[in-house]
């Protein structure tokens, strides 16, 4: 369809307007319909693979350059209206389930070079059915009900007192209500101490289990059917007696070893657990049918950032990046929808 309307421009003032852009829902080049579709594509594909799929799956015909200007506007939009708008905080009150925060970072290219591109997630989740420590890698836990995503590139410092934010603005007024699931990062502890006192804390098992074959290794050598045996009792051990028992048997160990490379190898798994004798606590949570993994953040740094922002050759300007993380986080999120009727974009 062909469209036809009036340039109109005031005398007075030079300035130039379609005045039937507005009765049309036109805000420049796309309808809002058509921004939509352009961001979401944006969202799920490269700038140049978007426009090709749009003109395949609707013949939209949009340029790369086009869908990228969409795409950022939007998303900038979209971290404003994050803040502001009470669409998240509705959607997560009204959520069932135990609250749940995790975060981590993952580099993007950048014109300045690599940065960190730091994710944070608060989410509720229902609780599953009882589990056993042996069932740690096999029970099916439920999706979570809320998940609200956000980030940027911020230092550890800069990215704390966001959460202490976000918590407040989602409705959440204990930080005791809270269970913090993450790696073993420093940053990220530290952080949570600061800006989300009395949280719950819990040390991911899955990077646990890193630490420990990573022991195992340096004990028996790669390769050698030792180390997988002994990790997998040590994992054991973890999940039933936490951090605690585990010590006591890497100490013991110890003391029966004479090379000093096995020592070293012991003392340094002791020492990545110590700070977290009070986040093992894995059996309570199993039998409560709660998570005991940060897969969720790890995810999203996969989906969000790796599979969208880290395509072969792809420099980002920080705040592009930052928009584009924005507006991929609403999909993520589940917010999608609350924005787009929201937004005046």
């Amino acid at each position: 369809m062909t469209l036809r309307r009036r340039y109109l421009v005031c005398p007075a003032c030079g300035a130039g307007a379609h005045p039937r852009d507005a009765w049309l829902g036109l805000d420049g080049f796309l309808s809002r319909q058509a921004r939509r579709l352009a961001c979401l594509a944006a969202a799920s594909w490269s700038f140049d693979r978007a426009s090709a799929l749009l003109a395949e799956f609707c013949g939209l015909g949009v340029s790369d350059t086009a869908i990228r200007a969409a795409a950022v506007a939007a998303g900038s939009d979209a971290r404003a209206w994050q803040r502001t708008s009470a669409a998240p905080a509705a959607a997560f009150t009204a959520a069932a389930g135990a609250i749940e925060f995790s975060t981590d970072g993952t580099h993007v290219n950048t014109l300045g070079g690599w940065r960190e591109m730091r994710l944070a997630i608060f989410a509720k989740r229902p609780a599953g059915a009882p589990a056993a420590p042996a069932q740690w890698d096999d029970r099916a836990l439920p999706a979570p009900s809320v998940r609200v995503l956000f980030g940027g590139i911020w230092t550890a410092e800069q990215f704390g007192p966001q959460w202490r934010a976000w918590a407040g603005r989602l409705g959440v007024r204990q930080a005791a209500d809270v269970t913090v699931l993450a790696d073993g990062a420093k940053w990220i502890w530290s952080q949570a101490e600061k800006n989300l006192p009395g949280a719950a804390g819990v040390l991911d098992i899955y990077h646990a289990g890193t630490h420990l074959y990573d022991a195992a290794k340096a004990l028996y050598g790669d390769g050698a059917a030792e180390g997988p045996a002994w990790a997998e009792a040590r994992r054991q051990t973890l999940l039933t007696g936490g951090a605690p028992a585990l010590d006591a048997e890497l100490a013991a160990q110890q003391r029966q070893t004479r090379s000093a490379k096995r020592q070293q190898a012991l003392q340094d798994l002791r020492d990545f657990l110590a700070p977290h004798a009070a986040h093992t606590n894995y059996a309570e949570r199993l039998g409560q049918g709660r998570s005991i993994g940060s897969g969720m953040v790890e995810g999203a740094c996969k989906t969000v950032v790796g599979k969208r922002l880290k395509q072969t050759g792809a420099r980002w300007r920080v705040r592009h990046a930052e928009a584009l993380v924005a507006l991929c986080g609403l999909l993520y999120g589940d917010l999608w929808d609350a924005y787009w009727v929201e937004s005046r974009n």
